[in-house]
């Protein structure tokens, strides 16, 4: 059975911190202030424990490793790349175009960390994900072979996500 305590109160770190932010931020410790604050530390939680993340259980703690020194390495390329691309954009190798990456990766934390590796690397975004999750959109700032783009996203980050995650 369920903690009957967690389903009152879903998350106490942040009702604590709601409880002293709203004081401070009133400056004032008055009846009226303590029980807004209460309010507020006891109700925000409870209407937003649905957007809470799910619990992270990493499976494989060396694939971390080894796809942290990826990121980092393809970032230093990309870095370069785009350098190159602002100092002489005349010689620009190819135009830009959105990807579409077939996806197999669906936890959410992994979807998550899969975003930010894409945000942190320079001339690539994140446009859009498929409502079922199947489908990355990707925008590159270059790009000569879209095939080469989706084959290194996915045997680069997809593939120890899911090592890491599912």
């Amino acid at each position: 059975m369920k903690n009957p305590m967690k389903r009152l109160l879903p998350a106490p770190l942040l009702s604590a911190a709601l409880f002293l932010l709203w004081l401070l931020l009133n400056r004032s410790a008055s009846p009226g202030n303590l029980v807004m604050a209460l309010v507020l530390a006891w109700l925000v939680p409870l209407l937003t424990r649905g957007l809470r993340p799910l619990p992270v259980r990493i499976r494989r703690p060396g694939v971390v490793l080894r796809l942290g020194l990826r990121v980092m390495v393809d970032t230093l390329h990309s870095n370069a790349a785009v350098l190159r691309f602002i100092l002489f954009p005349r010689l620009r190798r190819h135009p830009a175009a959105f990807v579409h990456i077939p996806l197999q990766l669906r936890d959410p934390n992994a979807l998550a960390v899969l975003a930010m590796i894409v945000c942190i690397t320079p001339g690539t975004v994140w446009a859009e994900l498929a409502r079922d999750r199947s489908v990355l959109l990707l925008h590159v700032l270059e790009v000569d072979d879209p095939q080469a783009v989706i084959d290194h996203v996915q045997n680069h980050y997809e593939r120890p996500l899911m090592e890491i995650f599912e």
